[in-house]
């Protein structure tokens, strides 16, 4: 199974994109920790970013001291901070990000999350300071467009309320498709997106989107928790390309949408499941199934 950044590369999944050329592109991180951070890759996908051949490593270097030039150009900063973690995707990357201090670079500090119009703002102007690109208008315009390459018609108007939550639920289709939770039996996982009810979001109203009972106990889980099992590194099943598109589903929910969280609704034989976050214009998204307990 590609990485979600190999499927980035491929086109299968959109992307902020600032800079690009043939072995290697940058895109912005949607979970920054700053406005304007930014991912450099490799589009050959190797895990550990010193298992690249000498020569590819300092190729990928190189190209992101020509993209850190854009982000210190067209992001207010005093420096472009260099971070390479490397648990988070097994793609290499290396992370540039805007500092005004020390404590910008802490990866414990909260992410914060950019709205759509703002990203690709950044995006363009970046796109338009990496030297070496001109105005690098290609990259710019494909930073502006790759979510509407990606979303349904409706998504591609940008004043329409729903658009990102479109977009969410088009990825959630693609990440789910295919995909069966295994209990003690199996059971799809479909994409669902829902008009996020008045007021507190309570168990009975839950329950409704659930289409079970009002008075139905609702058991809240932990994402992580929830998708251990299959998130292993040979999943259930001992497939370890089944594991990494639950890896990737788990990744997309926990960076798209927020406090993301699953509800099981009562108790065995058949336990429905729901997974929700919060998206923007004020939805509900994520993915149902059902649970078996004998």
């Amino acid at each position: 199974m590609p990485s979600i950044f190999s499927r980035i590369v491929s086109g299968e999944l959109p992307a902020y994109k600032v800079a690009e050329d043939d072995q290697h592109l940058a895109f912005l991180d949607i979970t920054p920790l700053v406005e304007g951070h930014t991912l450099v890759i490799p589009k050959k996908e190797v895990d550990y970013i010193f298992d690249l051949p000498p020569a590819e490593l300092a190729a990928l270097h190189q190209f992101a001291q020509r993209v850190a030039k854009g982000v210190k150009a067209a992001v207010p900063c005093k420096r472009i901070g260099v971070a390479v973690i490397g648990l988070e995707v097994p793609h290499a990357h290396i992370h540039l990000i805007p500092m005004k201090q020390v404590a910008d670079m802490n990866f414990a500090n909260p992410k914060i999350k950019v709205a759509d119009a703002r990203m690709q703002e950044l995006a363009a102007a970046i796109a338009a300071q990496v030297p070496g690109s001109g105005a690098n208008s290609s990259t710019a315009t494909a930073a502006l467009t790759s979510q509407a390459r990606h979303a349904t018609p409706e998504a591609n108007d940008a004043a329409a309320p729903a658009a990102t939550s479109d977009a969410t639920l088009h990825q959630l289709q693609q990440l789910t498709q295919g995909l069966e939770y295994m209990s003690e039996s199996e059971a799809p996982l479909e994409a669902v997106s829902y008009p996020a009810p008045a007021g507190a979001l309570t168990d009975a109203a839950l329950a409704t989107l659930a289409g079970v009972p009002a008075a139905t106990q609702v058991e809240k889980q932990e994402l992580t928790y929830f998708l251990r099992n299959h998130t292993a590194d040979n999943g259930v099943l001992g497939n370890p390309e089944l594991a990494n598109r639950f890896k990737a589903l788990q990744m997309y929910l926990k960076q798209e949408l927020n406090n993301v969280q699953v509800y099981r609704f009562g108790s065995g034989p058949q336990v429905p499941v729901l997974v929700l976050g919060e998206a923007d214009g004020d939805k509900l998204a994520g993915f149902k199934t059902v649970l078996t307990e004998t």
